[in-house]
């Protein structure tokens, strides 16, 4: 297998494996649980949502280096997803995804057994405003995600004209101290710029000119221990494809990070029509390492 795009995609790797060999010789010590986990998309937040917050527990002048891994089963597909960011002294995040989603289904019914959909995500997220923790402010962040199909039949086939675009996201978040019966609340809302059929996997844009739209991610989390967080998170969707509809997305959280090193989190997602097999419901598992 070769990269689509070798150059940019070795540097941010490089630069996750320098972090981890080297340059992170130990994880940041920012408050625990307040670097959230990574998304399948590779930035810092959520499961699904990308959140304000930089992956990692780096401070102004550490770096901390995440490495992840992701499985998720719905009714009809497979989604595997593993990469790696670098947080850059609580400033600049890094980070680098390799999406793969099986057609467990679909590709069968295609005539394409083993048929699958993968692409690569490069994301830079930095911090313009404000603390997550230590600000009245919320933090804000501003992100790209740049993307491409590592292989355009499939999308070139339902209509996308590119196989590749990028994401452009505004994010803030703030965790509210003792917000809930004493327990510790964080919220993050996220508006989003993008032209992605099915986040991407299934091309960029459509018929008809620019597709160009903003959407609307939303996150909340209640911290029952400090090591312990239950949660929810919402990302609105709209497909530029004819005939191939698209639902929001939903999910339900539970993430477990009993130090600064590791995370595990596990979920319940609701991911409702996707290239026209309705009620994609199912679970996704994802385990985080830092040095």
């Amino acid at each position: 297998m070769t990269l689509v795009s070798a150059g940019p995609h070795r540097t941010v790797a490089a630069l996750a494996l320098l972090a981890f060999s080297g340059l992170a010789q130990a994880a940041g010590t920012g408050q625990l649980g307040t670097g959230g986990v990574s998304t399948f998309e590779g930035s810092g937040g959520g499961g699904i949502v990308p959140w304000a917050t930089l992956s990692g527990y780096a401070t102004r002048e550490e770096i901390d280096a995440t490495a992840f891994y992701t499985r998720s089963e719905l009714d009809d597909y497979r989604l595997d997803v593993y990469g790696a960011s670098v947080n850059l002294y609580n400033r600049l995040e890094l980070s680098i995804a390799r999406q793969e989603l099986d057609l467990v289904t679909l590709g069968p019914a295609l005539g394409l057994p083993g048929a699958s959909l993968e692409q690569d995500v490069l994301g830079a997220k930095v911090r313009i405003a404000g603390d997550v923790v230590y600000s009245r402010m919320p933090q804000v962040s501003v992100g790209v995600q740049h993307k491409r199909n590592r292989d355009f039949l499939i999308p070139r086939l339902v209509g996308a004209p590119d196989d590749d675009g990028t994401d452009v996201y505004l994010s803030a978040a703030k965790l509210f101290l003792a917000g809930l019966g004493g327990d510790n609340v964080f919220a993050n809302a996220t508006l989003r710029s993008t032209k992605a059929n099915e986040t991407g996997l299934l091309g960029f844009g459509g018929p008809g000119g620019d597709s160009r739209r903003l959407r609307v991610e939303g996150a909340v989390g209640l911290f029952l221990h400090r090591t312990f967080v239950i949660g929810a998170e919402y990302r609105s969707k709209s497909g530029n494809l004819p005939g191939l509809p698209e639902d929001d997305w939903f999910d339900i959280f539970v993430a477990w990070v009993p130090n600064r090193h590791v995370s595990l989190t596990a979920a319940y997602v609701d991911f409702g029509e996707i290239a026209t097999l309705a009620s994609q419901n199912g679970w996704y598992l994802s385990l985080e390492l830092r040095p």
